[in-house]
């Protein structure tokens, strides 16, 4: 999603610097005991975040979580710090850089979940390093998430799910949830599927819904 760029978006961005950590150094270590309120608390990811009603739903509702929406677009990242100012979001921070960088960003062992949403399927096969589901990616994953964390994923896209569920588990990946119509089956997930910006549009099409939980095996 390539939103237009919004002047009142990169202004509020760069006037809330406490807020939106922007193209940070990947060669420096990130202080995110000193960007919330409680660092003690389990931090989780969102990888692409886009206008990030995803991301500032579980924030609200969680509020003894952390959360980090990374997120490309300044004009994204402004949507988000918009809707996390208006509802007060303590609990959340937006880092507007590259997922490529994740396991830099963050201490190894850091987070609990990382949250995959909707992501571009780069359906091109010269692009499949692109793919957040891609090997090289999910190397970066292992090593940020605690041993009992796992991967959540969700897309509209045949073909980007069953790539990822190839990736996954030549990976050596567990399953622990698999859906391919998440809308529609009697499934059991570990908490209320909040739904996406794309999540809603494609449903209400009738398009089905992928989803699933992953996690590593121990080393």
């Amino acid at each position: 999603m390539r939103l237009r760029n919004k002047p009142w978006a990169i202004k509020l961005v760069n006037e809330h610097p406490e807020s939106v950590l922007q193209n940070p150094d990947p060669a420096k270590k990130i202080n995110w005991d000193k960007r919330f309120a409680d660092f003690s608390q389990p931090l989780e990811i969102e990888v692409g975040s886009g206008k990030g009603r995803f991301v500032t739903t579980l924030a609200a509702q969680h509020p003894e979580r952390n959360f980090v929406a990374i997120e490309l677009q300044t004009t994204a990242a402004g949507i988000i710090l918009r809707t996390k100012l208006e509802k007060h979001l303590d609990n959340l921070q937006i880092l507007r850089g590259d997922a490529a960088d994740i396991n830099r960003f963050f201490a190894p062992n850091s987070t609990n979940i990382i949250y995959l949403n909707f992501s571009d399927p780069w359906p091109k096969t010269r692009h499949e390093k692109r793919r957040l589901t891609y090997k090289a990616f999910l190397s970066k994953y292992q090593e940020v998430l605690t041993p009992n964390g796992h991967i959540e994923f969700k897309t509209d896209n045949s073909g980007l799910f069953a790539y990822s569920v190839k990736s996954m588990n030549n990976f050596g990946m567990h399953f622990d949830f698999v859906s391919v119509d998440l809308h529609h089956e009697k499934v059991e997930i570990t908490q209320k599927n909040i739904e996406t910006e794309y999540e809603q549009k494609f449903a209400a099409k009738g398009n089905p819904i992928y989803a699933l939980y992953a996690s590593f095996k121990a080393k």
